[in-house]
């Protein structure tokens, strides 16, 4: 029996009560979708730097893999002609599941643009690059690399896909970064100088004694190694500029990828027939380190590095991805003196900086260059809106004139 002393219970008491437990889980489920918003944001912003960091290392063990496969005797033609063979086998499935249904059709001008680019960017770009790679060290391998940008500016300019606009900064920077980029790389190829004591790094591995006895130690086999390097960056940007004509009537890069590297490893593989067609042990990968070197190269680095590269592109850019790549010339330092014990030169590392430094020239010129063609374009997107809205108005202007002339008329 209820006391009478005690309140009666107001019939409003648990509607207001579930009333606020409504507030608390809305406030809870608000609080909850911020949450996932902020985590979603900071994945988006922390998820592409890893993905080009995790390139880097993909193409520092490229040069490690293919150095080391190349001491063991194996040719870097037949290399080259393995790793378009497995480029092909990793890519193919690729541009068959995501652009089986949007491909466009593959005509002959098509083909023989995607052809002009397996000529470039395939053969000749890493015949040269294995080659170089063979006589140098992978530390000046990687350093020469970034040369890149600088010939494909240069390149771009003489088909006039380019402006150069010397009076402006934006092509002031190019053209310096350039300059700068071009002297890094003939100070690195000609000028060792003193060796930098970096002391010993703990590590021994068994390979160190093939890394360090190869003929990477011959000062003339170097400048032969550094000038194919050359050879091989100019032929990359040759590469560049083709395949911006071959993107813009035939927008499915796996498959023109895929296309390339199977026109590629029939133009390879020719080659090194041609040069190791004498004995069948040229072509064994019974080694593992052929193998690994002729695996790696072919699904690590022209299959899954091209996909990670194309997916950071889409999200923030082909500047974007190309600031990562002076990254590669530290991790691959590190690696060969931690593993290699490989030695650094004052030439090597004063090299290495200006072709760095005139690098992020080129790239901060066209930067600039970009967002200053993005402020034209709406600048006159905006003034010809402004000049159809006005022309609208004078015309409602003169359509009311004259509707009030035609009733004063009558």
């Amino acid at each position: 029996m209820a006391s009478p002393l005690s309140k009666p219970l107001s019939p409003f008491s648990s509607h207001k009560e579930t009333e606020r437990e409504r507030e608390e889980r809305e406030k809870r489920e608000r609080e909850r979708e911020l949450s996932a918003r902020a985590m979603a944001a900071a994945a988006a912003d922390f998820l592409p730097p890893l993905v080009m960091l995790v390139v880097q290392f993909l193409y520092a063990g490229l040069n490690i893999t293919s150095k080391l496969a190349m001491e063991f005797g194996m040719n870097p033609l037949v290399l080259v002609a393995y790793r378009q063979m497995f480029a092909t086998i990793a890519i193919a499935p690729c541009a068959y599941w995501f652009e089986r249904k949007g491909r466009p059709k593959i005509t002959k001008p098509i083909l023989f643009q995607i052809l002009l680019c397996s000529l470039t960017g395939a053969t000749g770009n890493q015949v040269f690059y294995y080659v170089g790679l063979k006589y140098s060290t992978p530390t000046i391998a990687c350093a020469l690399t970034n040369v890149l940008p600088a010939a494909t500016f240069v390149l771009a300019v003489l088909f006039r896909q380019e402006s150069v606009r010397i009076k402006t900064s934006p092509g002031a920077a190019k053209v310096i970064g350039t300059v700068v980029c071009v002297g890094g790389a003939m100070l690195l190829s000609f000028y060792r100088g003193q060796t930098i004591e970096l002391g010993e790094s703990g590590i021994h591995w068994k390979y160190a004694g093939l890394m360090r006895g190869g003929s990477s130690s011959n000062q003339g086999s170097s400048i032969w190694g550094s000038l194919c390097l050359i050879i091989s960056s100019v032929a990359w940007a040759a590469w560049f500029v083709i395949q911006a004509r071959v993107n813009e009537k035939f927008p499915a890069p796996y498959t023109s990828t895929a296309l390339m590297t199977f026109m590629a490893t029939i133009q390879c593989g020719a080659i090194a027939v041609g040069i190791e067609h004498k004995t069948l042990a040229a072509w064994s990968l019974k080694s593992s380190i052929r193998l690994v070197g002729a695996l790696y190269a072919g699904v690590a680095c022209s299959g899954m590095a091209f996909c990670l590269t194309s997916w950071s592109i889409q999200k923030k850019g082909p500047l974007y991805a190309s600031v990562f790549s002076p990254f590669l010339l530290v991790i691959v330092a590190i690696f060969s003196w931690a593993f290699f014990q490989e030695k650094l030169y004052v030439g090597t590392v004063v090299g290495s900086l200006l072709i760095v430094v005139g690098l992020y020239a080129v790239l901060w010129g066209k930067t600039k260059e970009v967002k200053l063609q993005q402020h034209i374009e709406m600048t006159a997107a905006a003034e010809a809106k402004l000049d159809d809205y006005n022309n609208k108005e004078d015309l409602e202007e003169q359509s009311y004139v004259v509707s009030n002339g035609n009733i004063l008329h009558k």
